[in-house]
Formats: structure tokens, sequence, C-alpha cells
């Protein structure tokens, strides 16, 4: 019986380890995803100290009270300050998508460095899972004053910069950070196996 591919074993392995370790996650996304928040944190205050009053971080869950004021419902014209809540790991889930990336390059090459890996893969990520959370954040600020620019106290192109930030931080960089996380650390298995294994697979067609 022939032997898989490189390439084949990579993506099986890469596939299962996908599922496997996003279970695992979801159990311990609380307390990997804790720096997140903590960094959202300080970026908050520091990017938008006009809007930001307090910010409370717990594992799993970090809370905004703003400054920002939009009108109640029903309440005869009152209005009241948005306070803004979010999962810290909602946007986190690339660490098991890098996690499953390794692991697979090291069951296809055998290949030391693992643990040394994993943990810069992790920091790495972290800058990028965080200016997701605050992109989130700051675009349920703008739905909730419903695009007022005077509410929120900007200006058109400031508004503009949060939708597509959020498109961004929301759509791209959950996904593509791992891979570009793993691709850095993992270069010399990508030439020497990936892309090897590729050309070996079309020269045999």
């Amino acid at each position: 019986m022939r032997r898989p591919s490189v390439l084949v074993t990579f993506a099986l392995s890469a596939f299962l380890g996908v599922l496997a370790l996003t279970l695992l996650w979801t159990k311990v996304s609380p307390w990997t995803s804790y720096p997140v928040a903590a960094i959202s944190h300080v970026v908050l205050e520091r990017v938008t100290p006009m809007w930001v009053r307090t910010v409370r971080t717990s594992p799993g869950h970090i809370e905004v009270d703003t400054t920002v004021e939009v009108p109640v419902d029903k309440a005869g014209g009152r209005r009241a300050e948005v306070t803004l809540d979010a999962d810290p790991g909602r946007y986190a889930y690339g660490l098991p998508i890098f996690l499953a990336l390794l692991l697979a390059a090291r069951v296809s090459a055998k290949a030391g460095g693992r643990l040394r890996r994993a943990v810069m893969g992790y920091l790495l990520l972290l800058p990028a899972q965080a200016a997701s959370l605050v992109m989130f954040l700051l675009m349920q600020l703008a739905l909730t004053a419903r695009m007022d620019m005077a509410a929120l106290r900007v200006e058109g192109w400031e508004l503009n910069v949060i939708v597509y930030g959020y498109q961004l931080g929301v759509l791209v960089l959950p996904t593509l950070m791992p891979v570009l996380v793993w691709l850095w650390l993992d270069r010399q298995f990508f030439k020497t196996v990936i892309v090897q294994g590729w050309k070996d697979s079309m020269a045999r067609r």
C-alpha cells in the first residue's frame, strides 16, 4: 500500500488538529485570552480616552463604561451612558489554528523546537487579537450610538476608520494572522517540505 505524501499527512493532521484543539481551547479560552483583555484595556484608555470612563477585565469578560450618551427608548427623552461588554476570546480562536499547523508540521517533518515556537506564536498573536477585540468594541459603540457623529464627537473619516477597522479585525485578522505567524516561524519547513512536496506532486503529473 502506497504511503500518503507529506502534503496529505500535513493537511490531514492540520484539519484534525484544528478540530481537537478548538474543543480544548473553548475550555481554557477565558485564561489564554486574558492577556488580550489586558492589552485591549491599555489600548482603549490610550487611544480613545474621550470615550472610555472605566474598563474592567476578568477571565472571559471585558466591560467598558463609556462617556457616550444615547437616548433611551420610552424614557421621556432621558439619556444613558453606553456600557460595552465582550468575551476577550471572541476573536482569539486563531490560537488553536496556529497550534494545529505547528503540530502538523512536526508530525510531517519530525522537527524540534515545538514548545519554543508555540510560546512565540502565542505571544505574537496577542496584539492582533487585541486589535480585533478593540475594533469590535468600538463598532458596537458606534452602532449603539446609531452612527451619530455628534454623539460620538468624531468626524466622518474617523467613523469610516472604525467601520473598515472592524471589517479587517473581524473578517481577516482572526484567521489570517495564525497562518502568517506559522509561516514565519516554520518558514524552513514550508520551503523544504510543503513547497518541495507540491513541486514533486506536480512533476509526477
